[in-house]
């Protein structure tokens, strides 16, 4: 299942609207299929697994990360056909589709194919996997990771407004990746008009990856760009279901007010600058206590001399 979860990682930001399936097909203990959900969403994952493993899925176990779909659409099969037809012996899901047209029916289905069923295995890692469909389909919007790049006192730039560069090269690439892995970008006007940002993404073969350009304001925005007039304003972009909020701290305090990021990524510099910009603006606590339990560490790494740390929100913190 780990390897399946490592699948679906790389159609993360292709497949939008479909979830970002990874699937493996084990037959007589070897690898005899892999796939992930294609870019537009087709073919799924289990599809291009299925077809790699060819006569070798026929008594085989398929691995995939969630549930396989039992709906018929117009551009494909549905998944449960095609692993009874390809003669599976036995399924192991990570997680159930919350997709009301599957739910629960996938396996249902499998199981009155006479295909063993398992469910439930690796779903931590596949829901952080695949974590921009499962908030779409549950809160109705995109599942949104705001980055913050900082010094060791909390400072996004000089007072001068400089910021080039804080962190390291590899730090700076690192959250190149990270564009990669999102549909669409989001920053201030503020942010806009003085740093002109790009967005894109600057890293050898992943040129073609930058996503959608978005920016929060209430007033028009230059070609190439799409306004969202305020943080609730994201439910109603449609293809995105995973969301990058760069900057810059009024922004960033939006989106925290509103109850609306799910992951944070902190780029921390060994570096001191006194009096320099505050990463956020106020972001609504009332008291000290409304600040604790609400953020849960997930990763955390060095990047050359920055360090990295990702954090998720706490299950029991407000929506």
């Amino acid at each position: 299942m780990a390897a399946a979860v490592a699948l679906a990682s790389r159609g993360r930001a292709r497949s939008t609207p479909n979830p970002n399936v990874g699937c493996i097909v084990v037959a007589d203990g070897r690898v005899a299929g892999r796939g992930w959900t294609q870019a537009g969403g087709r073919p799924h994952a289990e599809a291009v697994a299925l077809a790699q493993a060819g006569d070798n899925a026929r008594g085989a176990t398929l691995y995939t990360t969630l549930e396989p779909c039992a709906h018929v659409s117009e551009r494909g099969p549905a998944c449960c056909d095609l692993i009874a037809t390809a003669g599976i012996a036995r399924v192991v899901s990570a997680l159930i589709d919350p997709d009301p047209r599957t739910c629960r029916t996938g396996h249902a289905r499998l199981r009155a194919a006479g295909i063993a069923v398992r469910e439930d295995v690796g779903a931590d890692a596949a829901a952080r996997a695949m974590a921009g469909f499962l908030t779409r389909q549950r809160h109705g919007r995109p599942h949104v990771t705001l980055k913050l790049a900082t010094s060791l006192d909390g400072a996004i730039a000089l007072a001068s407004g400089e910021s080039k560069w804080i962190t390291g090269e590899l730090a700076r690439a690192h959250g190149h990746l990270e564009r990669a892995r999102h549909d669409a970008i989001l920053v201030g006007r503020a942010t806009f008009d003085a740093d002109a940002p790009r967005l894109d993404v600057r890293l050898p073969g992943l040129e073609t990856f930058a996503p959608r350009r978005l920016m929060l304001t209430r007033t028009p925005v230059p070609t190439g760009w799409e306004a969202v007039r305020g943080p609730d304003a994201i439910r109603e972009l449609a293809g995105v279901d995973h969301l990058l909020v760069e900057g810059g701290a009024q922004t960033a305090a939006a989106f925290l007010r509103a109850e609306m990021v799910d992951r944070l990524i902190f780029y921390r510099a060994p570096i001191l600058i006194g009096g320099g910009r505050p990463a956020l603006g106020d972001i609504g606590l009332g008291n000290l206590g409304e600040a604790h339990g609400r953020w849960r560490l997930a990763d955390q790494r060095m990047l050359g001399i920055d360090r990295l740390e990702v954090y998720e929100r706490s299950p029991c913190s407000p929506e």
